[in-house]
This record gives C-alpha cells, sequence and structure tokens, in this order.
C-alpha cells in the first residue's frame, strides 16, 4: 500500500547522461525543424534485434533550438516511445533516445516531428530512492545524496536508505546498490514486466523495513551478496592485493573520504544513475571513481562504466561476480569483442531457484580473473582483471536471469549461456543512421 510519502513517477523528469550501445554519428544532411524530419535506420547485422538502443546526437541536428520541445517519432502507424536526455548536465538535451526493433538487414524510415506538448508512454525503466536523516524521521523520495566517511549505519545506529540504496529496473529484471559504504550490488528477481511498487523496502509508518526478502507478486530479492561486491560491483588490484572500495556492514568508519549520488535520468525507455567516489584510501593511495549505471528496456541486464583517476601503474580494475552459493565452475566464453564471465546454479537463497549470472567484459582490456580472498573485506567472487589507464572510461555489462522471470528460460545452463551470447551479438549490432 503507499503511504503517501512518495512521488508519481509521471509527474518527475529528470534528464539523462550516458551513451549506449551504439554511438550513431554518421553522416547527415542540414535538416530544418519545422514539419517532419526522416529519421533511416539501417540493420547492417543479419540479426532480428529486439529492443535494440538507438542514441542520436544533438550533433545531428541544425537549425532551430527545440529544447522546449518535445520528439514524436511515428514508424508508419505506431508511435516509437522516445526521450531527451542531457548528457553533461547543462540543461540542454544532447541526444534523442529510443528502442525498437529490426528484422535482418531491415532499413527503417522513422518520422520525427516537434511538438510542444509531451507524451505519455508506457514506462519500461525506473529509479527508485528514498531516504531519512534520523531514525525517528520517515522516509522521502530523493533524486541525489552525499554521505561522508563517518555517515554509516553501524556509526549512525540506523539506515538512512530505502533498500540499504537506490534501485533500478526495467520490464525484465531490477538491481539495488548498496549506497551505505558496501558499494555492493544486488539482484531483485521480477516475476512480471510491471514496475515494482514506490514502497518497496519502507513500512506503512514510512520506516526503513527489508520486506524484499519474502515472494510478493511482483517478485524478491533473490540474489545473496555477503561480502562479495555482487554482481558487477567494482573493486582494485594493487600490487596483486585485492582492495575493496567500501567497507562491510560491520564497519563504522568508510575508506572514501566522501560518496556523492544522483539520479541522471529516469525515463520510460532509459534510466541512469552516477555515483562518485572521493578520495578512496586503498594501499597508501587516493583514487577518485565515477561510475555511471544505464539501464534500457528488454535486456536482462545493465551497462556499466567505470573512471579511475589517481592510478599510479599497479593497478587492476576489478569487475565481482558473486560465488555465494555456486557450486559450478564458471565458463568464459568469448563473443565478438567481448569476453563474458557466466555461471548458473541455485545461487538463490537458501539455493531455492535456478539463477544465471554473468559480467560481459571488453576483451582488450580484459586479463583473466581470479577468485576473491577467503578472508577480509571482499569474499566470495569471482574477480574479473580490467587493465585500465587513468581517468579514462571502461564500460562493461551485468546480466541476471531467473528461472521465475517474465521469459521462463534461464533453469538450465545451456539456455543462460544462449542468451546472454545472443545479446552480446545483439548489443554489438551496428545500426546505421542517415537524417533526411
Amino acid at each position: 500500500m503507499k503511504t503517501g510519502i512518495f512521488f508519481n513517477k509521471a509527474n518527475v523528469k529528470i534528464n539523462l547522461g550516458l551513451a549506449v550501445t551504439s554511438l550513431l554519428m554518421l553522416g547527415c544532411n542540414e535538416t530544418k525543424d519545422a514539419g517532419t524530419t526522416e529519421i533511416v535506420l539501417n540493420n547492417k547485422s543479419e540479426m532480428q534485434l529486439t529492443d535494440k538502443a538507438i542514441s542520436i546526437k544533438k550533433e545531428l541536428w541544425k537549425g532551430e533550438d527545440n529544447r522546449k520541445k518535445n520528439p514524436l517519432i511515428i514508424s508508419g502507424s505506431d508511435t516509437i516511445p522516445s526521450q531527451l536526455n542531457d548528457l553533461d548536465g547543462d540543461g540542454e538535451w544532447d541526444e534523442i533516445f529510443l528502442v525498437t526493433d529490426f528484422s535482418a538487414q531491415e532499413e527503417k524510415t522513422l518520422q520525427l516531428e516537434w511538438i510542444d506538448e509531451s507524451t505519455d508512454y508506457e514506462v519500461r525503466t525506473s529509479v527508485r530512492f528514498g531516504k531519512r536523516e534520523a531514525a525517528d524521521e520517515p522516509v522521502k523520495p530523493a533524486t541525489e545524496e552525499t554521505l561522508i566517511a563517518t555517515d554509516m549505519p553501524k556509526a549512525l545506529g540506523f539506515q538512512k536508505y530505502q533498500t540499504d540504496g537506490p534501485t533500478w529496473e526495467n520490464d525484465k529484471v531490477g538491481f539495488r546498490h548498496y549506497l551505505d559504504g558496501r558499494n555492493a550490488k544486488d539482484i531483485f528477481g521480477k516475476k512480471s514486466a510491471s514496475i515494482s511498487p514506490e514502497d518497496v523496502g519502507v513500512n506503512d509508518r514510512g520506516e526503513v523495513e527489508d520486506d524484499y526478502h519474502q515472494m510478493e507478486d511482483w517478485g524478491r530479492d533473490i540474489f545473496p551478496v555477503g561480502n562479495s561486491v555482487g554482481l558487477g560491483g567494482i573493486a582494485l588490484l594493487v600490487d596483486d592485493e585485492v582492495k575493496r572500495m567500501g567497507i562491510t556492514v560491520e564497519d563504522t568508519l568508510n575508506n572514501i573520504k566522501e560518496t556523492t549520488f544522483k539520479i541522471v535520468s529516469e525515463g520510460p525507455v532509459k534510466s541512469v544513475l552516477q555515483y562518485e567516489y572521493k578520495a578512496w584510501e586503498a594501499s597508501g593511495n587516493s583514487y577518485n571513481v565515477v561510475e555511471t549505471t544505464t539501464i534500457w528496456p528488454g535486456m536482462y541486464g545493465f551497462k556499466n562504466t567505470v573512471k579511475v583517476n589517481g592510478l599510479t601503474g599497479n593497478e587492476d580494475l576489478l569487475i565481482g561476480l558473486s560465488n555465494i552459493n555456486n557450486e559450478n565452475p564458471i565458463e568464459e566464453v568469448e563473443i565478438g569483442d567481448w569476453v563474458a564471465l557466466i555461471a548458473h546454479d541455485f545461487q538463490t537463497y537458501e539455493r531455492e531457484w535456478l539463477l544465471g549470472t554473468a559480467i560481459v567484459l571488453p576483451k582488450d582490456s580484459y586479463d583473466g580473473y581470479i577468485e576473491a580472498p577467503q578472508q577480509g573485506n571482499l569474499t566470495d567472487s569471482f574477480l574479473a582483471k580490467i587493465m585500465v589507464e587513468n581517468d579514462s572510461p571502461v564500460s562493461y555489462f551485468a546480466i541476471a536471469g531467473w528461472e521465475e522471470s517474465p521469459d521462463k528460460y534461464f533453469d538450465d545452463p545451456a539456455s543462460f549461456k544462449d542468451y546472454v551470447v545472443n545479446q552480446v551479438k545483439q548489443i554489438s549490432a551496428d545500426i546505421d543512421l542517415d537524417i533526411k
């Protein structure tokens, strides 16, 4: 039941900042903003593509400034849901984003008009974040947060955040990030395509409450995280020693001086979250890290982009794949320009359900994987090693397929592997773009 303290997402507009799957920066002709513009998309691959992510950059547009208007995109008699996104936070749009389907080698012509009113589309992505400043205060919705090293639950005596931090989801799967200093990533299994309720993790009195480890109509938290970094969480390997970015639930002082979080965008077809970790102390060094998480419809996963400043040359970025309740070896699969580490087992709580998990990594910077130490503040994980340069971003994907999810084909390892391979090929497929 709604408590009345939560907001209606239809009335909240937050601009977004991240380019995704295909950077469609190909040639275009000068266009006029009045009337209708043709956008020609050409699937160059031999694959049928479903919910293919399309990012059309503002640099392709000339003429009248349309920042006070809204795009309306038509394909034949159908409207294609889209949104304008502010990639750099300057208050002006930088891309039009949409997802659409293609048959193999299909050329598709879309009609774009600029209209004054906004259009209500089916909501297929969402972010949920709530916080409180004292144990006796109700949780209130928020779009950003700053916490310092002493703002840890063990030191404060209470949990500030709804679901321990922000959650994000699409029509297939949900995730959450432990903003309370742990910086691990968890999985919410979904039983339907509908967006889960706003009050998950909060009771009728507005108090933080763990009510998401029991099955509801929408689903539940299914993934044990413990002292791992979950699915797609990050760490560093410094002089061959694993260094956790953050703390465990029992610690009172963070090793990060300041952490900031903001919802960059929450829209019907794309949502983005961003974290900045300032002055992370590890092995006598101080690092600044920016992490950007993006989700769009149709995929059992999310995209993550990480940039580390302060590297001295003896570090690898580590990407985690929790192995709690996993009794099977992981499989390493090359897929074009990517490498996937894939696990499938009864990886859920009490080993009750089958769950496939995978991290998909750029092959040109992948340097194998290790297992986390058996003791310390980061355990129970496979850790992929990624070669990184100072202040240079690296992007990867995290994928989770639960046997109770809307598409019930994740109950055996072969099916989950086939899904991961197909999804990576979908991500990699090139789309040519022309504007007429």
